[in-house]
């Protein structure tokens, strides 16, 4: 137990999302094991044993997302006390953000028992897992990406005088743009493990490699995202559930006859790489969650449209980011998925859906698909400092 506490306190530091020693875990064993002496234990103990859990996290954020997740938290909650970012992460995982104003163990147990993680302003986040403490830092993640989108969505209708933000949001903004700015810089690595793919192994070697280069340039957390490759008639494709940057034993083979069921244990989002690869010539498909690719989608100035609100399944109008497509689409099958509006949108380096992530595809291998991912997030990150700081 004290190796996945230490595992996945060390991907919270990793992906920049808490200071070194801050995470705080209680993992459910024959006891309850905790990885620190903090203060925050005896508060995080009744918590525990109020709720039918296996793990529980507590850590402040590191920055811009403390202060983001402050921000939001006195300015930006609705009616009941919730932070309500849109994007796709949010809808389908989150939902919403409960803010409870102490860190007592009821105030925490009240907003445990409604959604997976709470905000304290001032102190940090906590989240659980009914499993492992994976669930924990997920969730944890997750918080971090979905407020940085939202408040950046929301400083962009500041700053072209749409909808007002409260407060002073500049000195936020100019901390989480600078901090992005250097993390960008950093996004240098490319894959090594080239085509022509003499073999299966070589094949999900590439994937392995592509994946871990993809978390660790920050174009996705660890959890979400797919990657796939089309290897003669089989679909090679990470798992549902699993880690990018873990993918070991992890990747389904699915036959493009629909021989195995395979599928079911693949990525929610097979159908669209299957889609893909039946419409075009492409032969690996990347999938991350970039920041600035994510937040650009969600921007559009016609605020009275009547699809408004429903912008991840409807929208009135064809939309681009310089070359690059945005359309609709939800997670899964169906009339409105996003199997059925990505692939045909697939014509050049790559296809953002609204409020969810990046699409790119590789001639070959994942040397293109890689370089269009890193390349199409600075893009995207560029292109908003352009709109926001006239």
């Amino acid at each position: 137990m004290h190796r996945l506490i230490d595992k996945y306190s060390r991907k919270m530091v990793s992906q920049k999302i808490c200071a070194e020693g801050d995470p705080v875990f209680g993992v459910l064993d024959d006891a309850t094991i905790w990885n620190s002496s903090a203060d925050e234990i005896e508060i995080l103990g009744r918590v525990m044993r109020g709720l039918s859990i296996n793990s529980i996290l507590f850590s402040p954020a590191a920055e811009p997302y403390s202060s983001i997740i402050d921000y939001l938290a006195e300015f930006s909650t609705d009616i009941n006390g919730q932070i309500r970012p849109d994007d796709t992460e949010t809808r389908t995982f989150l939902h919403n953000i409960p803010v409870v104003k102490t860190f007592t163990a009821d105030e925490i147990l009240s907003g445990l028992k409604k959604r997976k993680g709470v905000i304290i302003p001032g102190h940090g986040i906590v989240t659980y897992g009914t499993v492992s403490p994976e669930q924990a830092f997920v969730t944890f993640s997750s918080i971090c990406f979905s407020t940085f989108v939202k408040f950046m969505a929301d400083y962009y209708y500041h700053a072209m005088g749409i909808i007002p933000m409260k407060g002073n949001p500049e000195p936020v903004f100019k901390k989480a743009v600078q901090w992005y700015r250097d993390s960008l810089s950093s996004a240098t690595n490319s894959p090594s493990i080239k085509a022509p793919f003499d073999s299966v192994e070589d094949v999900i070697q590439a994937i392995i490699e592509a994946g871990r280069l993809t978390v660790e340039s920050g174009m996705v957390d660890s959890f979400f995202g797919n990657i796939s490759v089309k290897y003669g008639n089989t679909i090679y494709i990470s798992q549902t559930g699993s880690s990018l940057d873990e993918l070991a034993g992890c990747i389904d083979p699915c036959p493009l006859d629909n021989s195995t069921t395979n599928a079911i244990t693949a990525s929610s989002e097979f159908s669209a790489h299957k889609s893909l690869y039946n419409l075009t010539e492409r032969k690996s498909i990347l999938h991350g969650h970039p920041k600035f690719s994510v937040i650009m989608s969600m921007l559009c100035d016609d605020i009275p449209c009547v699809n408004r609100g429903q912008c991840h399944i409807k929208c009135s109008r064809k939309r681009h980011i310089e070359d690059i497509p945005v359309v609709p689409g939800e997670i899964g099958a169906g009339p409105d998925s996003l199997s059925c509006t990505m692939p045909s949108a697939m014509k050049g380096r790559g296809v953002i859906v609204w409020g969810h992530g990046l699409f790119t595809a590789g001639a070959e291998d994942f040397t293109d698909a890689f370089k269009n991912l890193v390349d199409i997030e600075n893009m995207c990150f560029e292109k908003y400092l352009s709109l926001v700081e006239k």
